[in-house]
């Protein structure tokens, strides 16, 4: 790893030169300062924020990027992640980027490697990942968190959780339970981060003959809302299901606040099942049945894995890829058998 000495005698400046251009402090010239800058990422500086922290006084801290903190997940996993990171002594701050790849690029240009030591970032996609490998490449140490293809490691570090059997779970609950005519809601475009879980559930169901849910599936976002408007589309149906598919909790609850709204009755009429297994799935009446992942576990093994990359993880150029415990099914009242055909 490049040190300021080095970077200082190749620049042919001081190290307190260096020092000011990395930290944007002083009065440096325009030339000297993208002479400095080239060589820092040419040799791939990273400062020593640990030694820092400690000289100026501050926290030790560590960034965690997720895409929307109204989602209730998120703040779930920011607990859990906090609870760890202060086990070692380190802060937790919380960036919230509204889906908005240009406010997570200001945050990791931002926070990363200059008020974080590290950076845990949720669900980045492969046009994000070049923005997080830059922020690596500049030296600062990143982890991905559920990532959902455990199968398909991606270019970082990663903590993975196998979401496609957490849909394969939810066929089988339905499945065993007799179901046959069954409708999905995924919480994501086709070609977004849910459709693991849906290719999970889908293959399941397929396996068991159940050949036409593709006609029967209603692709959107991960709100409550979506779950209200994919709900009546499916349950005003000709051919309505007897069991919905959730690929997330959250929409999984507007699909049971509109089978009630519709007059239906849930499970008697019909099923919901959905994944992750957040508080308000155990909360709400009826009870919403889940597939739950591992996320106390997760936010641990993230924090964990950040830690070691911070405190010097071998140079080698490796890419750690770690998966958590497997999902598992958590049936409540939200299903039932399926309902006798006269």
């Amino acid at each position: 790893m490049a040190t300021l000495a080095q970077i200082a005698q190749l620049a042919g400046v001081t190290t307190a030169t260096v020092s000011n251009v990395l930290r944007g402090r002083g009065k440096v010239g325009e030339d000297t300062k993208q002479r400095v800058m080239a060589l820092a990422e040419e040799l791939g500086y990273r400062p020593n924020l640990n030694a820092r922290a400690l000289v100026e006084g501050r926290p030790l801290t560590l960034a965690l990027v997720v895409s929307s903190i109204a989602n209730p997940f998120y703040p779930e996993f920011a607990l859990a992640a906090e609870q760890a990171a202060r086990k070692q002594g380190y802060f937790l701050i919380v960036c919230n980027t509204n889906d908005d790849p240009e406010l997570e690029k200001a945050y990791l240009d931002q926070v990363g490697g200059s008020l974080a030591h590290g950076v845990l970032v949720m669900n980045a996609d492969f046009v994000e990942q070049q923005v997080l490998l830059a922020a690596e490449k500049r030296g600062t140490p990143v982890v991905l968190c559920m990532w959902e293809r455990p199968e398909q490691p991606p270019a970082l570090p990663s903590i993975a959780v196998d979401f496609y059997r957490a849909g394969e779970i939810a066929a089988e609950h339905l499945l065993a339970l007799g179901h046959r005519q069954i409708g999905a809601v995924v919480g994501s475009e086709r070609n977004g981060n849910h459709i693991w879980r849906y290719r999970g559930f889908a293959d399941a169901v397929a396996r068991a003959g159940v050949t036409d849910l593709a006609q029967h599936t209603v692709f959107g976002h991960d709100t409550i809302e979506a779950g209200h408007d994919a709900a009546r589309t499916l349950l005003s149906a000709a051919q309505r299901p007897t069991a919905i598919f959730v690929s997330n909790d959250l929409p999984a609850i507007g699909v049971l606040q509109t089978a009630a709204d519709m007059g239906l009755r849930v499970p008697s009429d019909v099923s919901v099942i959905g994944i992750t297994d957040i508080n308000l799935a155990h909360q709400i009446r009826p009870s919403l049945s889940t597939v739950a992942v591992p996320t106390q576990e997760a936010a641990e093994m993230a924090v964990n894995l950040l830690l070691s990359l911070i405190k010097g993880a071998p140079g080698d150029g490796a890419r750690p890829m770690l998966a958590t415990s497997k999902p598992r099914l958590v049936a409540r009242d939200s299903t039932g058998p399926a309902p006798q055909t006269p």
